[in-house]
């Protein structure tokens, strides 16, 4: 008896059972399934990601293989990974940027936790996984961006735009292109929230699939610029792990969310200290702070940073530490908290509910 020959219909049936893990929906129904073509016993077909930087892309082109091997008649199968990024949701009554898919905000409730370096990273992160970023400095009074990423000079007009400069493929704005070296901008609210939506509607971003913003640290101006004027696709909290620092970046999380901002997340940064010398972990500023907020909130924990030498080192020379040590501990750590953020970003455009929890403010002990 011949044996059946395999069909398109079987494919995607076949395909129609296999989950996205992180999104719970089957990768057919989510239109993650294109170009299949079968020529006698040997199918392939494409599955496009809802982000480059997809953290579990491997178990899904594994699951997908099996999946249609299973089938009768197929004796070879070929999975091609493609990527489109999915724009998150967002609150209504915000004027979108054209051709910016989405924006994230990161931000601290005080200085010093390692915001910049963070945001910086992240950046780089998506970048190197196949997608179009660009970073915006936001932190008006106290602009690190460029330094941290080498950058010098002012950026030019072209038909009535400013145009980015550029570093590491990343596209990069911030007011310390326009200010002398060593000049204070003393500018109030309304100014800096005016320069906020200048940077947003005056600067040709081009095409992209993620616009990071660096915010300064707590709930001002710029911050609530930020969220009242454009759509939000989600806002990182950056905390380091002692209950002092938490105290404060619950404050910056209580505003976004009574702005209807969705939360990504919490990064818990210079989580602890691996010595060099004898390979012992020292918790300089406690252990885990940031991960039991997350946990008591119901809010997703991206990751830690440790802190390292290597990042301080690769901030004042102007090369991010996943540039200028690739393979270390931070750069692992930065790369999986960009991971993480990318997937956070899918699970709330096109995962089962997309709700936020409700922020209770926590008890400080």
């Amino acid at each position: 008896m011949a044996q059946a020959r395999v069909t398109e219909a079987d494919v995607l049936r076949a395909l129609g059972k296999v989950r996205e893990p992180e999104l719970g929906r089957d990768l057919v129904s989510l239109n993650m399934i294109q170009d299949v073509k079968i020529e006698g016993g040997s199918v392939s077909f494409t599955v496009v990601l809802t982000t480059p930087a997809c953290p579990l892309k491997a178990q899904i082109e594994r699951e997908a293989r099996a999946a249609v091997m299973a089938l009768p008649g197929v004796a070879a199968v070929q999975v091609r990974l493609d990527s489109r990024v999915v724009a998150g949701r967002v609150a209504r009554g915000r004027e979108p940027i054209p051709n910016v898919r989405n924006i994230l905000a990161v931000a601290s409730g005080k200085g010093g936790v390692g915001k910049t370096t963070v945001s910086v990273n992240l950046a780089v992160a998506l970048q190197e996984s196949g997608a179009r970023v660009g970073l915006l400095d936001a932190d008006i009074t106290g602009p690190n961006v460029p330094l941290m990423l080498g950058l010098s000079g002012q950026p030019r007009a072209r038909d009535n735009k400013i145009e980015p400069l550029v570093a590491y493929d990343v596209q990069v704005m911030s007011i310390a292109f326009f200010v002398p070296d060593g000049e204070p901008v003393i500018w109030r609210g309304p100014m800096v929230a005016g320069a906020i939506q200048q940077f947003f509607r005056d600067v040709d971003w081009g095409d992209l699939d993620y616009l990071i913003v660096d915010l300064p640290p707590g709930t001002g101006d710029a911050s609530l610029t930020l969220a009242q004027a454009v759509p939000l696709s989600g806002v990182i909290i950056v905390s380091t792990p002692q209950d002092v620092a938490w105290l404060d970046a619950s404050k910056s999380l209580a505003m976004f969310q009574k702005l209807d901002a969705p939360i990504l997340g919490i990064v818990e940064n210079m989580s602890y200290f691996v010595c060099p010398h004898c390979q012992d972990r020292v918790d300089i500023f406690g252990h885990g702070g940031a991960e039991r907020s997350a946990e008591q909130l119901g809010l997703p924990f991206l990751g830690r940073v440790p802190i390292d030498p290597s990042i301080r080192i690769a901030g004042d020379s102007g090369v991010p530490v996943l540039k200028s040590h690739p393979e270390s501990a931070p750069a692992a750590a930065l790369r999986e908290v960009a991971a993480q953020v990318a997937a956070r970003i899918s699970i709330l455009a096109l995962g089962p509910t997309g709700k936020q929890p409700v922020f209770v403010p926590l008890k400080m002990v």
